[in-house]
């Protein structure tokens, strides 16, 4: 059925009177539930709390998206724009879509699902909005300068790692494809990150078994550094990635003070990216808790997640704590981990 016409039925409220049979069957009167402002109705610790963000940030990203929300039809069943948002950032912070439809009056989970495809895509087209290198030699001398700041090690731009985000089994004959050496299936995702713990790329398609060194070969920042479009800038990595002109990893067996000194500073400064992911993944727990959809569904939640992280880091908004009804398989140093 189709999904809007589906929503339309299961807003309908049953009746002990009036009903006709049909077929054996009642056919409830239909009216429409009366559904809550969470926008307005929650004051600021709940709406932290339940939505992962200020409500003055949720409104910004609102703002951005919101032309793109709109049904096409004035028919009263249709969720608002301002609502279809809220349910989906309830998503990225349970991993529930049953929790998530609750929250909403007369959403079906079916519906839910449908609506949180919807505004994912929306908010990851803002990609090259909000996501992207220095683009500027100021703004690249500014990221130099404070990675510089962290251990003195000079020249770098970025850090780079991956993380996994589990999903469920593809299926067919390239399913093991997706299966990470820690036995479970996940898209693998190339972060490189700035020193204020922002994205500045995002690569969310690969399976989780592809290794790191493949997906950096792969990517458009690779060809951007060999062609020079840097300068003498540079990323850090960890022991995974290859030494090259542009990319500095730790020295495997350092022999002098020197060497070890080189190291120190090179994994103090490549931090912000594992810290960025651990921000990341502890805001939107749907992240570390595994996504339940597609792989095709999936690429664009990633990615809004990202989106959203920026704009939140950019506007200043503070990290909410986490939320101690999520029902964790473990601590949330050890569910980042076991995402690594």
């Amino acid at each position: 059925m189709d999904p809007i016409l589906q929503f339309a039925v299961d807003l309908c409220l049953e009746s002990d009177s009036d009903d006709e049979e049909c077929g054996g069957h009642k056919i409830r009167p239909r009216f429409i539930r009366d559904r809550e402002n969470h926008l307005e109705d929650l004051d600021e610790v709940d709406f932290v709390r339940r939505f992962r963000m200020s409500r003055r940030c949720a409104l910004i990203v609102f703002e951005l998206i919101k032309h793109k929300l709109e049904f096409g039809s004035d028919e009263n069943f249709s969720l608002s724009p301002v609502n279809q948002l809220l349910l989906s950032l309830r998503y990225y912070g349970t991993g529930c879509t049953q929790i998530s439809a609750g929250d909403f009056s007369g959403v079906s989970e079916s519906t839910s699902h449908h609506i949180i495809h919807r505004v994912s895509c929306a908010i990851a087209e803002l990609y090259q909005q909000f996501i992207y290198f220095p683009r500027n030699e100021r703004e690249k001398q500014e990221s130099v300068d404070a990675f510089h700041a962290i251990a003195g090690f000079p020249q770098v731009i970025g850090a780079i790692d991956c993380t996994h985000i589990k999903i469920p089994s593809p299926g067919g004959e390239g399913a093991m494809y997706y299966r990470c050496r820690k036995g479970y299936f996940s898209l693998k995702c190339q972060a490189i990150c700035n020193s204020n713990l922002e994205f500045m790329d995002l690569v969310a398609r690969w399976p989780g078994s592809v290794h790191d060194v493949t997906i950096f070969n792969n990517s458009r920042q690779r060809a951007n550094f060999e062609a020079g479009l840097y300068g003498d800038s540079l990323l850090v990595g960890d022991g995974v990635y290859k030494s090259r002109r542009y990319l500095k990893r730790p020295i495997s067996h350092p022999k002098t003070l020197e060497e070890e000194l080189y190291n120190q500073s090179q994994i103090q400064t490549r931090n912000p990216v594992e810290r960025t992911i651990g921000v990341w993944k502890r805001r939107f727990p749907v992240l570390a808790l595994g996504l339940t959809v597609t792989v095709d569904e999936a690429m664009p939640i990633i990615v809004a997640c990202a989106v959203l992280h920026n704009i939140l880091r950019k506007n200043g908004d503070p990290q909410p704590p986490d939320d101690s009804a999520l029902e964790l398989p473990m601590p949330w140093d050890a569910l980042i981990a076991y995402g690594q």
